[in-house]
């Protein structure tokens, strides 16, 4: 029987090298795996759908999940995740010392919906009592100008968000004082350049996202893995081949990071970290799947209708393919 070939986007991940280098095969599919970068992808498959299957940002696909109208279905394979409170960055003339600073202060993003985005908010109103609607929200590119929301917003009145001029970047403004902070993935080339007018709003930000993990036993899920719905729905056995193959290829870098006599990569304390990791998190830090996620994946989507992302409620089941209801294993 021919299997069905299809074209996957995604990081260049250790998670997915397997699937890259054609070591691990996904059940009745041969595989394009394309490498891309996470904006590139995201801006091809959310405007275009030019992929079969590829990463997603998690946020997006709720935000068209509660509008009735994903054009995408979900697998609970999660390739991106990722501690936030190293992404808040401020002016350092801005008079921002504590968290509690930041009411009444303009705060750029490059989009308010990004899924960064959406969990530094949660973390901020959660842990210190500042909410969306504290801040003014200003957004564009941060590097190069001309960056739009990917989604269409509808806020309430009280979030209030606004594009930057269209000759500005964020990183620039955030330099110069016109905005006092900004929430990012990436950090701005104005902080990786050492400006002394830009720094960390958590310096120490390793220590507070590990206290952050005991407490909440949140490690926040950036990126999701999506179908195209059409595809689907002709073949919706593709969503649990997909699965396993995602699962597989994770095992096996898990299995390469344990090896004793050569270092998987270049840390030198590698089996220190792999050691620590498993006493915070037991002996699976990056778990696919539902049910391991259930309470993250409520806590984001609890967020999202909070900061004014959401049309209406929504349940983790109605996120993924009917297939991967319940207990998805292999």
């Amino acid at each position: 029987m021919e299997k069905l070939f299809l074209t996957v986007a995604c990081g260049d991940y250790d998670r997915t090298k397997a699937l890259q280098d054609g070591s691990v095969q996904a059940e009745g599919i041969r595989l394009n795996y394309l490498p891309l970068q996470a904006e590139e992808i995201f801006w091809r498959m959310g405007g275009h759908q030019e992929f079969d299957a590829s990463e997603m940002s998690l946020s997006n696909q709720i935000t068209m999940v509660s509008r009735g109208n994903a054009p995408f279905v979900a697998i609970p394979v999660f390739p991106s995740r990722f501690f936030r409170h190293s992404c808040v960055f401020i002016n350092t003339e801005a008079g921002i010392k504590e968290p509690q600073d930041l009411k009444g202060k303009k705060v750029g993003a490059p989009e308010y919906s990004i899924t960064a985005a959406v969990w530094i908010r949660g973390m901020l109103q959660d842990d210190y009592g500042v909410k969306a609607r504290d801040m003014e929200w200003l957004v564009g590119g941060q590097e190069e100008t001309g960056r739009k929301e990917r989604v269409t917003l509808k806020l309430p009145p009280e979030i209030k968000v606004s594009p930057i001029a269209p000759d500005k970047t964020l990183n620039g403004m955030l330099e110069s004082g016109e905005i006092h902070a900004l929430i990012s993935a990436r950090a701005p080339s104005s902080f990786v350049k050492g400006s002394p007018k830009v720094r960390r709003l958590f310096p120490n930000y390793k220590e507070v996202e590990m206290d952050y993990y005991k407490r909440t036993k949140i490690f926040p899920i950036m990126h999701v893995l999506v179908i195209r719905r059409g595809l689907y729905e002709q073949h919706p056995w593709v969503a649990r081949s997909l699965y396993k193959a995602f699962c597989e290829a994770k095992e096996r870098a898990i299995k390469a990071m344990h090896i004793s006599n050569t270092l998987a990569c270049m840390l030198p304390w590698l089996f220190a970290e792999i050691e620590q990791l498993k006493q915070i998190f037991g002996p699976d830090w990056w778990p696919y799947g539902i049910e391991p996620n259930r309470q993250l994946l409520e806590t984001l989507i609890r967020y999202m209708g909070e900061q004014g992302l959401t049309d209406k409620a929504v349940k983790v089941e109605e996120i993924f393919a009917s297939n991967a209801v319940g207990e998805f294993k292999i």
